[in-house]
C-alpha cells in the first residue's frame, strides 16, 4: 500500500528549513489495514468506471491517510443540515473547517494533487528511459504509471492536453511512446486501448504532426530525426544580454525550458536505439522510417495541437537557420561558436540546478535539466542529486500515479488561513491555524541566491515565497503577498491561540521583494519584472500556448500586492509608507485600465472571468473605493450577477480562457469553486445592502453540494496558464468554499465571537 510521507528527506537530498513543505510517496506491501485496502481499491474501482464522465480525481489516497492519522472518521455520515439556509451555513461551514483540518498534514500544509498537462508523465518516463535510470521506478511505480495513463485516455483512444480537453497529437504520441516503455505491448489481449491509441495517431497524420516540444522529445528518444526539429540555436545565449530576444530577458518559465533545449539541440543528444525504440518507429509513423521528408516534417503540427500558429516571420527565421545558419555553425571555426555556447548553456543549468537543489521551477523543466544534466555529465553525482528529487514530482491518486505541474504547498497554505479566519473560528482552529502559521514562517525565503545571481538572470529572492516551498527557492509577487496577508491577519489574534507573530524583520523583506516586482505601467509581474517587448511574442515556438515569451502584468498579482501593502501600511505606517502609496495609485490605476467593456477581468492563473473579476473588485476596495463610488465595481457586479445560473451557482468553462470570452459549463452546470469566487466578490462589494438574493441561493447550492463528512465534491479544472494551459488546484474545493460561507455568515449576520 503507499503512504505520502511529509518533510522527510533522503540521500542526496539538500534542504534550507528541514524540508518543510515536501511531499513524497513510497510503498510498502505490509501497510494498511485490509479496511483500508478495500477502501483504496473501492476509489481505484470508481473512478475507472466513471473515468469518461468524471475526469478529475478526488485526491482521495491522500485524504484518507491523512483524515486516519488526525483521528477523523472520513467514512462518517452526520445527520442533513436543516432546511434555513442561513442556519444550514453556519453548520456547513463548522463540517467543512472540521475535514478541512483533518486533512492538515503535520508540518502544517495541506497536500494534494496538482494535474497538469498530460505530456508530463510520458515525458518523465521517457528521460528516465533514455538516461537509463528506469531504476528510480518500482514495479509498483510501473503499475500504478500505467493504470493514470490507462484511466486518462479519450474514448476515441487519444489524450487530450488535460483531462477534460479533447485528444490531441502531443499527449496522445507521448502516452502512447511511455506505455511501450513501461512494456505494453501493441495487442494487450481483448483490451484495445493501445490499438486505439495507435489508430488515433495514424488517423491524425502519425507523429511528423506533433507540436515542436514533443518533436525535440522524440528525437532524444531516437523515434524522431533532429533534421525534422525546427533549429534551436544554442549561439542565442551568446547575444548580448540587452539584446530583446536575449533568453534572459523571456519570461522564466519559458526561458528555463527554451536554454534547455537549446542545449539538447545543439548536442543533437540521442539515447540508446533499443529494439522497442526500432518499433515505435514503425509504429508511430504513417510512412516508412526511412523514407520521411524530414526537411518538410519540420513545420507540420496537427491542428489539435495549434494553438498558437507560427508568424511569418517565425517561419522565414527556421528557413534560413536550417539552409544557413545550421550547416555553418556546424563547419570550424564556427564550430567553435557552437562550443562555446554549449559550455556556457552548462554552467547557467548546473547554476540552476544548485540554487533549486535540483527540484527546479516546474516539472517540464526538470525533466528536460534532468536530461542536460545526462548528457554532459552521466553516471555523476548531479544525476544522482536530479533523480533524488523525481518523488518530490511524483503523485499518486485514485487514478493513478503521475507527475504533478509543480506543487502549491505555499499559495495554498496562505488562502487556507485566509479562508479560515473569515469564519471568525480562531478558538476552535486554533491548533490548525498555529500549524499553519509555523509553515507559513518556515517557508520564507531568508536568502538571496548564492553567487552572482544576476550574472544568471534571477531576480532577488530574500523575503519571498515560492509557489511550492522554500527548497525550490523561486519566490513570487502574488505567492508572497498572499503569504504576508495570512501573516499580518494572524497577528492581530493572540498568540497563545495561533503562535508566536512573524518578526517585524520578515515583513519588511517581503514588502521590499513585492515592490521590486512592480512594473512602470503599475502592473505586477509574477517572478520577475518585464524584461523585453510584446512582439517578441512572434518567436513562440511551443504550437500549443500563448502569452509564452514575456513576463506580463496580471490583475490577480496587481491585486494581491495592492491588498498586502495596504495591510501592512496599517500595521507598521513607517515602513517605505510613501513608496508604498505611490505603489498603491499606480497599481490601482493598472487594475481599472485593465478591466474589460463588459465589467470582468480576465484570469490568466484562474478559470476565468470569474478568478479575474474576484481579483480585480478586491483591489479596487482595499485601495478604498465602493460599489457607490466607483462605476468599474458596479459594472463588475453586473456581469457577475448576469452570469448567475438558475441553481443559483456559477460555473465557468476552461473555454473561457481559450476563447478569451465567458463560456458556461456543458449543460449550464455550476462549479462551487466559479460559485465561491463570485460570491465573495458580490459580498465584498456590498450586495446584501442591495439585494441579498444572489448570495442566499449561491450560499444554498455550496451547501448543498458539501459531502456528509464535510468535504465538497471534485470539479472541473479551475487553474490555467498561458490561456491554453489548465491545472486542477485540489485545496480549492475546501478553501473558496469555506470562505465564501465564512464571509457570508459574518454579512448576514451570524458570527461567532473568538
Amino acid at each position: 500500500m503507499w503512504k505520502l510521507k511529509i518533510a522527510e528527506g533522503g540521500p542526496l537530498v539538500k534542504t534550507c528549513n528541514g524540508y518543510v513543505g515536501r511531499e513524497t510517496w513510497e510503498f510498502d506491501e505490509r501497510l494498511g489495514s485490509s479496511g483500508d485496502r478495500a477502501a483504496v481499491e473501492k476509489a481505484r474501482k470508481e473512478f475507472h468506471l466513471n473515468r469518461h464522465q468524471k475526469k478529475q480525481s478526488s485526491d482521495l489516497l491522500a485524504r484518507m491517510q491523512l483524515a486516519k492519522e488526525n483521528n477523523f472518521d472520513y467514512f462518517k455520515k452526520p445527520s442533513k443540515n436543516g432546511d434555513n439556509t442561513e442556519k444550514s451555513a453556519s453548520v456547513a461551514l463548522q463540517k467543512a473547517l472540521d475535514y478541512f483540518s483533518a486533512i492538515q498534514a503535520k508540518d502544517g500544509h495541506w497536500p494534494g494533487d496538482l494535474p497538469g498537462p498530460l505530456f508530463l508523465t510520458p515525458i518523465m518516463v521517457i528521460v528516465l528511459y533514455v538516461t537509463e535510470s528506469f531504476h528510480v521506478l518500482s514495479s509498483a511505480h510501473r503499475t500504478e504509471l500505467r493504470r493514470y495513463m490507462y484511466n486518462l485516455q479519450n474514448e476515441d483512444g487519444g489524450w487530450g492536453l488535460q483531462a477534460e480537453m479533447p485528444s490531441c497529437m502531443i499527449c496522445t504520441a507521448l502516452n502512447y511512446t511511455a506505455l511501450r516503455l513501461l512494456g505494453e505491448e501493441d495487442y494487450k489481449g481483448d483490451d484495445e486501448s493501445m490499438h486505439e491509441a495507435r489508430k488515433w495517431i495514424h488517423d491524425h497524420g502519425g507523429v511528423t504532426m506533433i507540436a515542436s516540444w514533443g518533436k525535440l522529445i522524440l528525437s532524444v528518444l531516437g523515434v524522431y530525426e533532429w533534421s525534422g526539429v525546427n533549429p534551436m540555436p544554442p549561439e542565442l545565449f551568446l547575444l548580448p544580454s540587452f539584446f530583446p530576444i536575449h533568453p534572459g530577458k523571456f519570461f522564466c518559465r519559458i526561458r528555463l525550458i527554451l536554454v534547455a533545449m537549446l542545449y539538447l539541440y545543439g548536442k543533437r543528444f540521442v539515447g540508446p536505439i533499443t529494439n522497442v525504440v526500432l518499433s515505435l518507429r514503425e509504429e508511430l509513423h504513417i510512412h516508412p522510417y526511412h523514407r520521411i521528408d524530414w526537411n518538410q516534417a519540420r513545420d507540420l503540427c496537427a491542428k489539435e495541437d495549434c494553438f498558437v500558429p507560427h508568424s511569418k516571420f517565425m517561419d522565414y527565421l527556421n528557413e534560413y537557420l536550417y539552409k544557413i545558419g545550421e550547416p555553418l555553425f556546424a563547419t570550424w571555426p564556427m564550430s567553435l561558436v557552437r562550443q562555446k555556447a554549449l559550455n556556457a548553456i552548462e554552467k547557467y543549468l548546473q547554476y540552476e540546478d544548485e540554487i533549486t537543489r535540483y527540484i527546479c521551477m516546474g516539472a517540464f523543466e526538470k525533466f528536460l535539466r534532468t536530461l542536460c544534466c545526462s548528457v554532459r555529465a552521466p553516471n555523476s553525482k548531479n544525476l544522482e542529486e536530479h533523480l533524488a528529487r523525481v518523488p518530490d514530482f511524483l503523485w499518486i491518486g485514485e487514478d493513478g500515479m503521475k507527475i504533478r505541474a509543480s506543487s502549491s504547498q505555499s499559495w495554498d497554505a496562505a488562502l487556507a488561513v485566509q479562508a479560515i479566519l473569515a469564519c471568525d473560528l480562531a478558538k476552535e482552529k486554533m491548533y490548525t491555524l498555529r500549524k499553519a502559521h509555523d509553515f507559513i514562517k518556515a517557508s520564507q525565503l531568508l536568502e538571496n541566491p548564492t553567487g552572482d545571481f544576476g550574472r544568471y538572470y534571477r531576480h532577488f529572492s530574500k523575503g519571498g515565497w515560492a509557489f511550492a516551498t522554500a527548497d525550490e527557492g523561486w519566490p513570487v509577487s502574488d505567492c508572497t503577498a498572499e503569504a504576508l496577508k495570512a501573516l499580518l491577519l494572524l497577528a492581530r489574534i493572540s498568540p497563545e491561540l495561533v503562535g508566536e507573530h512573524a518578526s517585524s524583520g520578515s515583513m519588511y523583506e517581503a514588502v521590499n521583494f513585492i515592490l521590486s516586482l512592480q512594473n512602470p505601467n503599475g502592473g505586477f509581474s509574477t517572478w520577475e519584472l518585464q524584461r523585453t517587448y510584446p512582439w517578441v511574442e512572434a518567436l513562440n515556438v511551443t504550437d500549443m500556448f500563448a502569452d509564452t515569451m514575456v513576463e506580463y502584468q496580471y490583475v490577480e498579482c496587481t491585486s494581491s500586492a495592492i491588498q498586502a501593502l495596504l495591510l501592512f501600511n496599517e500595521k507598521y505606517p513607517l515602513h517605505r509608507s510613501d513608496d508604498i502609496q505611490k505603489c498603491i495609485k499606480k497599481a490601482t490605476s493598472y487594475v481599472l485600465k485593465s478591466q474589460n467593456d463588459d465589467g470582468s477581468w480576465f484570469g490568466s492563473w484562474g478559470v476565468c472571468y470569474t478568478y479575474g473579476t474576484w481579483f480585480g473588485v478586491e483591489a479596487l476596495i482595499a485601495a478604498g473605493k465602493t460599489y457607490k463610488t466607483c462605476e468599474a465595481i458596479r459594472r463588475a457586479c453586473a456581469f457577475l450577477l448576469s452570469k448567475q445560473l438558475p441553481d443559483g451557482g456559477w460555473g465557468e468553462s476552461y473555454l473561457s480562457s481559450i476563447k478569451q470570452e465567458y463560456t458556461n459549463l456543458v449543460g449550464n452546470k455550476s462549479n462551487l469553486v466559479n460559485t465561491a469566487w463570485a460570491m465573495l466578490t458580490l459580498l465584498k462589494a456590498g450586495q446584501v445592502e442591495r439585494d441579498p438574493t444572489p448570495l442566499h441561493r449561491a450560499a444554498s447550492l455550496l451547501i448543498h453540494m458539501q459531502s456528509d463528512n464535510g468535504d465538497f465534491p471534485q470539479q472541473e479544472m479551475t487553474g490555467s496558464f498561458m490561456k491554453s494551459g489548465f491545472l486542477n488546484y485540489m485545496a480549492y474545493r475546501n478553501i473558496f468554499p469555506i470562505w465564501a460561507l465564512g464571509e457570508y455568515n459574518k454579512i448576514t449576520g451570524i458570527s461567532h465571537t473568538m
